[in-house]
């Protein structure tokens, strides 16, 4: 059983990072990877709390970001077998895509949760004579 940890807006670093992405109108295939690093650290830093589990989830993705950071620095590497260039943020994107997907299916279950809240249903009230048929 994963115990989910929720500060004060986010969840964890994804939803962070998608705020951040989302706050700033980036495209999310083309993330300044500079200076969305540089708003994590500063909101990393401001982050006030004693849960280490909690606080090594938001290290491991700045790390995550720093390593990005580094890469794009380097030379382009090119795939062997297709022969195009590899972006380092693209393993990246693909995590923010699919927690995007969850954090909106996530959204339209708790509607429908609360819409059939909103039902009511009679019981039955078969006569008891009528009730072994």
């Amino acid at each position: 059983m994963e115990i989910s940890y929720k500060l004060e807006r986010f969840e964890g670093p994804l939803d962070l990072l998608l705020y951040l992405i989302e706050r700033d109108r980036i495209d999310i295939y083309d993330i300044p990877i500079v200076s969305i690093t540089e708003q994590y650290l500063n909101y990393m830093n401001h982050l006030e709390t004693d849960d280490l589990d909690l606080m090594s989830e938001f290290i491991v993705m700045a790390t995550t970001l720093l390593d990005i950071k580094a890469r794009m620095l380097l030379p382009k590497v090119k795939d062997e077998e297709s022969g195009e260039e590899v972006d380092p943020r693209a393993e990246l994107v693909e995590r923010l895509i699919e927690y995007k997907k969850c954090k909106l299916m996530a959204r339209e279950l708790a509607d429908m949760e609360f819409d059939g809240e909103r039902h009511l249903y009679k019981e039955p009230n078969i006569p008891k004579e009528v009730h072994n048929y």
